[in-house]
């Protein structure tokens, strides 16, 4: 009768492990993110934090990793608390690298941020920068 139960136990071990591993979400993470002026051959040219009141575009390069399957992040921009854009981003292997761009008018003076989010709107990173 013990080997049973045993046997039972075990069995049962195995179905709630497997079960919890499957439901995890894929792990990503954010391995560089910046504000700059210009995206050349995938990297960022004049990052900064601040940038003047005339940039006209600005630049989010994000570099993502973990990924085990095609899916998105999401970055978010963000004047003080006010959204001002939501852009889908494909990241279509395990090491990838993708921007999203943004133009600045020149009275948009203040505070701003960039949330990159996962497939899952859960916030990986936020960058901040400010015109001045």
């Amino acid at each position: 009768m013990l080997p049973f139960f045993v046997v039972a136990f075990m069995t049962l071990c195995l179905v709630f492990a497997q079960r919890g591993y499957a439901e995890q979400p894929p792990v990503l993470e954010v391995i560089h993110s910046a504000i700059c002026l210009e995206v050349v051959e995938h990297a960022c040219v004049g990052t900064n934090d601040v940038f003047p009141a005339n940039v006209g575009k600005l630049y989010c390069l994000t570099r993502v990793y973990g990924a085990k399957e095609d899916t998105e992040v999401t970055h978010v921009w963000f004047f003080g608390d006010t959204e001002r854009a939501r852009i889908k981003l494909d990241i279509r292997s395990v090491n990838f690298r993708t921007y999203s761009s943004k133009i600045i008018r020149p009275h948009e003076i203040g505070s701003w941020r960039v949330d990159i989010l996962d497939s899952e709107n859960r916030v990986l990173k936020v960058v901040e920068f400010s015109i001045e």
